[in-house]
């Protein structure tokens, strides 16, 4: 997929990361947005976020994606942090059962700060180590059900769905925001460039499907 320039875009999502410490959110953030990856990457201390363009339906989306420590210790952050977010990707290592027991907890946390319509992911990560897993894929896609939210199982390491993912969140969000602007009778083409997009949609509760994909 093409790297398109910061400044060229038609809307502005903002899309966080969250889940433990360790499960690879600063990873898929840095594979999304410059295709990079460190096996020698610490603990995000506060606030990270970095951005990138893709196009969908002929328009420019810029997601702002932001990645925070998932220590106890940063939590005081997450008010500011959830604001004006449309998105999220919530993250576990699918070696490590206890960040994914751990998701209830999160998802509740970010329903809490965030719009009911926000489009959320599970995402698991870290699927390159097959020998290790812990969580199976059947799991994941139960847990994605229950919760009515998209599912998707990643590699940074192996880039693996990982613009997938991405891409996915993104395009629903667009998806939702159009639908929304078609309802209240106005032209998606002529809101302002880079405006960026707050869902608050009640209406749209019903008809904002999510779905259930896999790897």
């Amino acid at each position: 997929m093409a790297y398109m320039s910061d400044d060229d875009y038609d809307y502005l999502f903002k899309v966080v990361l969250i889940g433990d410490s360790g499960v690879g959110k600063s990873n898929l953030l840095s594979r999304f947005t410059k295709n990079e990856f460190s096996l020698e990457s610490k603990s995000t201390i506060g606030v990270e976020f970095a951005a990138r363009s893709i196009q969908v339906s002929e328009k420019i989306v810029k997601a702002q994606i932001w990645d925070t420590a998932g220590q106890e210790r940063y939590r005081a952050i997450t008010s500011a942090y959830y604001r004006g977010a449309v998105g999220a990707l919530v993250i576990y290592d699918v070696t490590r059962n206890a960040t994914f027991e751990n998701l209830e907890r999160w998802l509740k946390e970010l329903r809490d700060h965030t719009d009911s319509n926000a489009v959320i992911m599970l995402v698991g990560n870290k699927a390159d180590l097959r020998h290790l897993r812990v969580v199976s894929t059947e799991d994941g896609k139960a847990l994605a059900e229950r919760e009515n939210t998209f599912f998707m199982e990643t590699s940074a390491l192996e880039s693996m769905n990982v613009d997938h993912a991405f891409t996915e969140v993104l395009t629903e969000i667009f998806h939702v925001v159009s639908r929304k602007a078609l309802v209240a009778g106005d032209a998606v083409a002529v809101l302002p460039k880079g405006q960026t997009i707050s869902v608050s949609m009640e209406d749209e509760v019903s008809a904002l499907k999510k779905k259930v994909g896999c790897c």
